[in-house]
């Protein structure tokens, strides 16, 4: 397509505008190429200056993405009902049965424990879909005896609710209004921060290193009076970082002093890949008890597809959130509470979990390992994620593509400073030590890549 004749104005604005028509009329569509800056300004002969301003404008707004010397093309237009952050990891995902797609976040679905046999059981012990009330205690009370055997610390409340991000925003609900404030870990869980802009609230970044979040970041945070604070205590979404108990007591402490001034926010933990990570079961709960909200996700461990999370903490935040709770989907489905009993009873089942656990920190290793082949120096990471730091995001995830590995972009995580990481997750990264030392090449090449100075699409 002549591109040039539907452009009238020829400011950025007026170029980007053109191009947008085009793509929403459907005259340009998802894989087609845009002419390259130095062409386009040729034929509507303004500076390339001008044209690079309109292509990234448009970039910025989900229309179109730079390949680098691979050119600039239209992509599909996002999902309307995905949050923006989950917009941001979600593109190119049209190309990613040609790679090896590392940027997911997902379990590898080989080490989820089977179904069939629990199914089974439960079917035999509850032939059909029924309750007993609809006023009933919406934790079943084999499920609750297993929590509180495994609880980290005494939760005088205990409910299942669909899923970790459920539970916080329920949870947030409860603590905050709009315009609250919220300490959050910069880099973060995307949805999670989604989610505090949807509710309304000011986001409070706090830096986060090897063992979570900074002690002196979480107390320069306090100053602005936040009504909760938000961390994963291990196995932390996208870095790796798990609490180490002193690190626990730190943070206990900052909060601690904080209250003696006055301040008295609730923490929110969010331990999302528990029953796959390697690093000690460690909260804030065991130093606050009265100020700890714990969330205990089953999705890693068992299956996304489960949608159970556990929550425990004070009774007077979770007799909220449940009677609330009762005025929308009332409760999670006893039979997937009981599924959900049996997988946490059944030899089987645990084997499968604890296999799980052992294959994906084995996972961590052989892949830091290879990076160090490679001259890549990183810390080992507990979960499913990687946080590689990188010279250039956008060359980083164009290099990688063209080696036929995909991951997620680091700038959707951030809260503040700058993007310098990739998330590499390794759900996917199954195939063995020749596929762990592809990707060690490819990904150790993409970080010092930089996108080189020329006239194409930045």
């Amino acid at each position: 397509m002549d591109v040039a004749r539907h452009i009238q104005d020829r400011t950025p604005r007026g170029i980007a505008a053109a191009i947008s028509r085009l793509v929403r009329s459907g005259e340009l569509r998802p894989g087609d190429r845009l002419p390259t800056v130095r062409a386009l300004a040729v034929d509507l002969q303004v500076s390339p200056a001008t044209v690079s301003g309109a292509w990234q404008a448009l970039a910025a707004v989900g229309l179109v993405e730079s390949r680098g010397r691979a050119g600039t093309v239209v992509l599909p237009e996002p999902a309307a009902w995905l949050p923006p952050r989950y917009r941001e990891m979600q593109t190119g995902a049209e190309s990613r049965r040609e790679v090896l797609d590392l940027s997911t976040g997902t379990p590898d679905p080989t080490l989820l424990p089977p179904l069939g046999p629990a199914l089974a059981r439960v079917a035999a012990h509850s032939p059909a879909a029924t309750t007993e009330s609809y006023l009933g205690s919406p934790l079943i009370e084999p499920l609750e005896r297993l929590l509180r055997a495994s609880w980290p610390f005494h939760a005088p409340r205990l409910t299942v609710v669909d899923g970790a991000v459920d539970a916080i925003s329920r949870t947030l609900e409860q603590l905050t209004g709009f315009g609250g404030r919220v300490v959050v870990e910069d880099p973060g869980f995307p949805p999670v921060l989604d989610l505090c802009d949807q509710l309304g609230l000011e986001r409070i970044p706090v830096p986060v290193d090897r063992y979570g979040m900074v002690p002196a970041g979480l107390a320069r945070a306090l100053r602005s009076d936040p009504q909760a604070v938000l961390l994963q205590p291990r196995a932390h979404n996208p870095t790796g970082a798990s609490l180490t108990a002193a690190r626990a007591r730190e943070l206990a402490a900052v909060l601690r002093s904080h209250r003696a001034t006055g301040g008295d926010p609730h923490v929110i933990e969010d331990d999302h890949c528990g029953q796959i990570a390697s690093s000690p079961d460690v909260s804030l709960g065991q130093h606050l008890p009265d100020r700890v909200v714990h969330i205990r996700s089953y999705s890693k461990s068992h299956g996304p597809d489960l949608r159970i999370a556990a929550v425990g903490g004070p009774a007077a935040v979770l007799d909220r959130l449940i009677a609330r709770r009762m005025l929308g989907p009332g409760w999670t489905s006893r039979l997937l509470q009981r599924l959900l009993v049996d997988l946490l009873t059944d030899g089987d089942a645990l084997d499968a979990v604890a296999q799980a656990r052992r294959t994906y920190y084995a996972r961590q290793r052989a892949l830091v390992t290879a990076l160090a082949r490679h001259g890549l120096t990183l810390e080992p990471a507990d979960g499913i994620n990687l946080w590689l730091p990188v010279a250039d995001e956008s060359a980083a995830l164009v290099r990688l593509a063209a080696a036929g590995v995909r991951v997620a972009p680091g700038r959707p995580f951030r809260s503040a400073g700058a993007v310098d990481h990739v998330r590499v997750s390794l759900g996917a990264l199954s195939g063995g030590p020749a596929e762990v030392e592809r990707v060690a090449h490819a990904l150790a090449t993409a970080a010092g890549a930089r996108h080189t100075a020329d006239t194409r699409p930045a």
